[in-house]
């Protein structure tokens, strides 16, 4: 059996190369794929494999005093769901362009959003009817899943985040209660300090992500359509029920598939349906004539 691992930890580390050898040696004896990224403000991976081995790895990860307080998270997948194992040190273990905002000590993060159970969350909206959800994840993830009536940044990377907090557009939600989320959490640990350091003054942040509130509630609270995952499954749902929200780049029907436009030096994501895939595989009709100019009209 295979699963695979979603993880992270905000916490001072004084030699992150070291942490970094230590952590690709372990995941290489144990036949283990992923991406953990090593920063002076903690860890941050998601690896997949055999379920001995993570186990095996979870043991020996939590061996280490700063990591003892991680929470993994365990998802359906195998570990080729990766192509490869890479484990590399940087500045952020998210790259939001903020390193100098963000301080953590052993307890995580410094003066960030309050953390919000999936139970503590429906409490919250049962006693406010102004709460508001802020999706932490880019606007490409947000378009095949997100909160209901969530406000979805129109951000392409983690680090268009900072222009657009300072760009005043949601400058009207600084005095009422802001839920920050995303897939496992570890944006929000991040975005909820930026917010809070622009003047947002009741923001929280959803602990364990969407990633732990679809394991609770699934299809049957108030999170909607399907979770967008960076490896090769592509997306997830938490139930048969669950929803559609994107729309085909081609015929607009509804569907959550995203794949690389077909001409590999744009490459870019598209949400296309299974139907079109077949017959237009490109992102547009220049694409289309690179990658398969006979299935242009008139050829």
């Amino acid at each position: 059996m295979q699963k695979i691992l979603l993880y992270y930890i905000f916490t001072p580390l004084a030699d992150p190369e070291a942490i970094r050898l230590w952590q690709r040696t372990l995941c290489e004896s144990l036949g283990l794929r992923g991406r953990i990224i090593i920063s002076p403000h903690g860890l941050n991976g998601t690896v997949g494999g055999e379920l001995k081995a993570l186990k095996a790895y979870v043991r020996a990860t939590k061996t280490y005093l700063p990591f003892k307080a991680i929470t993994f998270k365990w998802s359906d997948g195998q570990g080729n769901d990766f192509p490869k194992l890479s484990v590399k040190v940087r500045d952020e273990v998210v790259s939001f362009g903020a390193a100098d905002e963000l301080q953590v000590d052993e307890t995580g993060v410094v003066a960030g959003g309050k953390h919000l159970t999936p139970q503590a969350l429906h409490q919250l909206m049962a006693t406010r009817d102004d709460v508001v959800f802020f999706d932490g994840r880019n606007a490409h993830e947000a378009a095949i899943g997100a909160f209901k009536n969530a406000v979805v940044p129109d951000v392409s990377t983690s680090k268009d985040f900072i222009p657009e907090l300072d760009s005043g557009k949601y400058d009207h939600l600084k005095d009422k209660p802001v839920v920050t989320y995303c897939t496992g959490g570890v944006r929000c640990e991040v975005l909820s300090r930026l917010m809070k350091r622009r003047g947002f003054r009741d923001v929280y942040q959803l602990d364990g992500g969407i990633v732990t509130y679809g394991k609770q509630f699934g299809d049957d609270g108030l999170w909607e359509g399907s979770l967008y995952v960076f490896d090769g499954r592509g997306s997830v749902r938490f139930s048969d029920a669950s929803k559609d929200m994107g729309a085909c780049i081609h015929c607009q029907a509804a569907t959550s598939n995203y794949e690389n436009c077909a001409n590999q030096s744009c490459n870019k994501r598209m949400l296309v349906c299974d139907s079109c895939q077949l017959h237009n595989p490109a992102c547009s009709l220049a694409c289309l004539a690179v990658c398969l100019p006979e299935s242009l009209p008139g050829n």
